[in-house]
């Protein structure tokens, strides 16, 4: 097929929200369906071969937290940047293009031996998915129309999410069991497979017409992002009040300030900060890092806490926690209706409130867990809160949102959560570093040198609870009509 056969779907408001899609709306949804299975599928994998991996390398527990933050560093730091350039330069060009990267990425993490350089292809894998995340949400967001439709893609959307996420814990499991380096090289076909099926089957749509290029800004902002991620997850390392962390923390407080400055006066700015104003934008963000930087933390160090001190294998550690997946998997079909029903701004605070009592359960954990009364009840609750929470916020986030903007609003969100899941992780490997136990210590010496990082978990979750049912809203409207009857 050739690329002047790509099929266009048809833009009527009235086909968009009818049930009934056509025939090339399915085939976008299921090529950007493909790209978040395979982002869910490389994440899950590698977090359950972190133990295998320290082990032939001999990495500290601060080190091994650089496999996962290193592909938050390029992730979290260059979505906004990526969300606004699939909004400028054209969606589907900027997908390929990181399809691509992601590939050659794998390949390479896959046959290094050395520390520096696996970190390094997970680091150049993120920054492709910092490319190809919002160009495929936004691909959804600008081809389904606002309400029913775009609610049901996003739904289909999150079904592919938790795919690939539970399917990467049994793959993992099973790649582990052979080496850890399968976890790495298994994502190459799927990345190569997303990129033809892109080519054929999204369709065009050029560059922004109204925007401009935002050169300085976009410098600024890549580099204080940068700057500020790579600080925070160097700090468990280094030292939280060091020079090197104190002085990160400055110089990235000043590049992104010069970027505000840059955006408030350029003609065509990369981000528009009005758009924090617009709909429930700005709560969708906070509820992002909450719901993210929680269950970042909390996945690392139970996957440190399954295989380092109970011994489990990788292959026992994915299928205990494949039920949060199958949850997500069996909740996801009824998301939409549930959001079209209820509303996510009703939703979010129940999705948190699932993952903060999810955490603060698994507290009473023990040296000899019974799996079903100690591990299942918060597993099954960690499936409730993301299969409600994560449509819930993605829908948040872009409702109300202009199309020519959508790339940026999803870059927002997902870039809160990786921020969020970047500073979660580092503060949780810290506590673990700083309470570690004498060689040789006994499983509940070890145990206890992760309880003060599982508190943090559940505080984060508590706190995102507390602000997303915090009814501002309501108080605000109560003042206003007050003033207005006052002053009549």
């Amino acid at each position: 097929m050739s690329t002047s056969t790509i099929p266009t779907i048809t833009p009527t408001p009235e086909a968009q929200a009818s049930a009934k899609w056509g025939k090339a709306a399915w085939l976008l949804l299921i090529v950007v369906c493909v790209v978040v299975a395979l982002d869910g599928l490389d994440v899950s994998m590698v977090g359950v071969a972190l133990p295998s991996i320290g082990t032939e390398l001999g990495l500290e527990t601060t080190t091994l937290q650089w496999i996962v933050s290193g592909y938050v560093l390029g992730y979290g730091s260059l979505l906004l940047l990526g969300g606004r350039l699939a909004d400028l330069l054209g969606r589907r060009k900027l997908l390929l293009i990181a399809l691509a990267v992601f590939a050659v990425a794998s390949l390479a993490g896959g046959l290094s031996s050395d520390p520096t350089m696996l970190i390094a292809t997970r680091f150049i894998k993120g920054v492709a998915a910092a490319f190809t995340a919002p160009a495929a949400f936004s691909l959804i967001t600008t081809n389904f129309a606002e309400g029913p439709a775009r609610n049901r893609a996003i739904s289909i959307f999150t079904i592919f999410a938790a795919s690939g996420f539970s399917l990467g814990l049994i793959v993992g499991g099973l790649m582990t069991s052979l080496s850890w380096r399968w976890t790495f090289l298994f994502s190459v076909p799927f990345a190569l497979a997303a990129m033809i099926l892109g080519f054929f089957f999204i369709p065009k749509d050029g560059r922004s017409k109204t925007g401009g290029h935002d050169f300085w800004g976009a410098v600024t902002l890549a580099i204080g992002m940068l700057g500020l991620v790579y600080t925070v997850v160097s700090a468990p390392a280094v030292g939280w009040g060091s020079l090197q962390t104190i002085g990160g923390l400055v110089l990235s407080a000043l590049v992104l300030g010069a970027f505000v400055l840059i955006e408030l006066r350029v003609k065509h700015p990369l981000i528009r900060f009005g758009i924090l104003r617009e709909g429930g934008v700005w709560r969708a963000n906070v509820s992002a890092i909450a719901l993210f930087g929680s269950y970042v933390a909390f996945q690392f160090i139970l996957t440190l806490y399954l295989q380092d001190i109970l011994g489990w294998s990788p292959l026992a550690m994915a299928l205990a926690l494949l039920p949060t997946g199958i949850v997500v998997l069996a909740s996801a079909p009824f998301a939409d209706r549930l959001i079209d029903r209820f509303g996510s701004k009703r939703l979010i605070p129940i999705a948190l409130g699932a993952l903060a009592i999810g955490y603060l359960l698994f507290l009473r954990i023990g040296t000899t867990p019974n799996y079903v009364l100690d591990i299942l009840p918060s597993v099954l609750l960690l499936g409730v809160g993301f299969g409600i929470g994560f449509p819930s916020v993605q829908v948040q986030a872009t409702a109300g949102i202009h199309d020519d903007e959508q790339g940026l609003a999803a870059g927002l969100v997902q870039t809160s959560s990786q921020v969020g899941g970047a500073l979660a992780l580092a503060v949780a490997a810290a506590l673990i570093a700083g309470a570690a136990p004498e060689p040789h210590a006994t499983s509940a010496a070890m145990l206890d040198q992760f309880r003060p990082a599982l508190f943090l978990s559940a505080g984060i979750a508590v706190v995102g609870f507390a602000v997303a049912a915090w009814p501002r809203g309501r108080n605000r409207a109560v003042r206003r009509a007050q003033a207005s009857v006052t002053e009549a």
